[in-house]
């Protein structure tokens, strides 16, 4: 069973959703959609007790809904309850919420989206650039950010090609990818940038965006080259692609003597993009 990864937003807050390819729909992450109908500090404490109070949605739930492997906010996967358009619209019945009309209504649209993404694939382009626009990034982050997607895609796809399985394996990968290239783990990295549940590329800079597109765009490439079978084998492939990031790192730092890896995260970015803007107005 195909499935394609990805976050929507509602109201400018993520939900994981994944697009099963077989069924031809999307599921939709039922612990993040509680988070954002409530605005609950625990989304999963929440959802216990609703099922556990309400019998007959417990039920439907247990025999409806299916576990589904999502990204953590760790970056790591992990399977989580989710539920597609229908399902949805049965559990936001028996959630007391002002947003479930207005969420009803961002389903529907979804769906729509999605067909017409089906049917000209541009607009899954157009997509991901108005819900950034939102979020406040400038033209020039987002044209980064989607090229960066991209990249990482046909690195994945990649590593799926060789067989391996997503999970543990792409997350040790990657870590090695971003130690190697940026001195820092996943984890590190985030810390370092104040991060708790954001997406880590969706708070670099552009020089880190375009660094990290390097080291996964080799990694790629030397794998296609050299065809590794056993996981070391890939775990060198990702260092020698990092090592090309990091070669071009640490000249660009000692052309400028400035660092690239920063701890400037989204909230940063967007202000002195804001800043940037309001001084050329003057």
């Amino acid at each position: 069973m195909e499935k394609e990864n990805a976050i929507k937003l509602f109201e400018d807050k993520k939900i994981r959703s994944v697009w099963d390819e077989e069924q031809e729909e999307w599921y939709f992450s039922i612990v993040d959609i509680i988070e954002i109908l409530t605005d609950s500090t625990n989304a999963t404490d929440y959802l216990k007790k609703l099922r556990k109070r309400d019998a007959l949605l417990g039920d439907y739930i247990g025999t409806n809904c299916p576990q589904i492997a999502m990204t953590t906010t760790t970056g790591k996967q992990r399977k989580t309850l989710a539920a597609n358009t229908e399902q949805l619209f049965r559990i936001i019945q028996s959630v007391p919420s002002k947003k479930a009309e207005p969420f009803k209504l961002w389903l529907a649209q979804i769906a729509k989206q999605r067909l017409d993404q089906l049917q000209d694939p541009e607009l899954s382009i157009e997509q991901a650039m108005t819900d950034y626009k939102r979020l406040g990034y400038s033209d020039n982050w987002i044209n980064q950010r989607l090229k960066s997607i991209e990249i990482r895609k046909n690195l994945t796809d990649e590593w799926k090609r060789l067989g391996l399985q997503e999970g543990i394996a792409f997350a040790t990968l990657t870590d090695i990818i971003y130690k190697t290239w940026a001195g820092k783990t996943a984890k590190e990295y985030k810390k370092f940038k104040n991060l708790k549940k954001e997406n880590l590329r969706d708070n670099m800079t552009n020089k880190e965006l375009i660094l990290n597109m390097l080291a996964e765009l080799s990694t790629k490439e030397i794998s296609e080259t050299v065809n590794p079978s056993t996981f070391p084998e890939h775990e060198n492939v990702a260092k020698r692609g990092g090592a090309i990031a990091k070669e071009a790192r640490l000249k660009l730092e000692e052309e400028t003597g400035k660092k690239v890896v920063s701890p400037l995260n989204a909230k940063n970015i967007i202000a002195l993009q804001n800043k940037n803007d309001d001084n050329k107005n003057k």
